[in-house]
């Protein structure tokens, strides 16, 4: 799980996610996600913008559904055939307490 570690509320919406845990994920600027806080229960989806090094901040009105050092784990789906998804196999990044991809 990622921490929040910025909030803006006066933005159009999404969530901003650092460079090195986008490419370690695979997630691609503008993709939908769900964000899921474990400190709260609030799930809600929203598009992906690029943050600051460590940063995973929210943007918008989900400003208002976490507060900065509440963990949070982003979900990206995708859809596939069958064959496909026989030998997809999922990439889970588990960042530090910096938001640094482990290796």
């Amino acid at each position: 799980m990622g921490a929040l570690t910025s909030s803006e509320l006066n933005y159009m919406g999404s969530i901003a996610i650092c460079p090195d845990l986008m490419s370690a994920s695979g997630i691609l600027l503008h993709e939908k996600v769900q964000v899921i806080n474990a400190d709260n229960g609030n799930r809600f989806e929203t598009y992906v913008i690029e943050g600051e090094k460590g940063e995973i901040g929210l943007r918008g009105p989900a400003a208002r559904l976490g507060k900065i050092g509440d963990k949070v784990i982003i979900l990206s789906y995708a859809m596939l055939t069958p064959d496909e998804a026989a030998s997809f196999k999922p990439k889970i990044v588990l960042p530090d307490e910096k938001n640094t991809p482990r290796p």
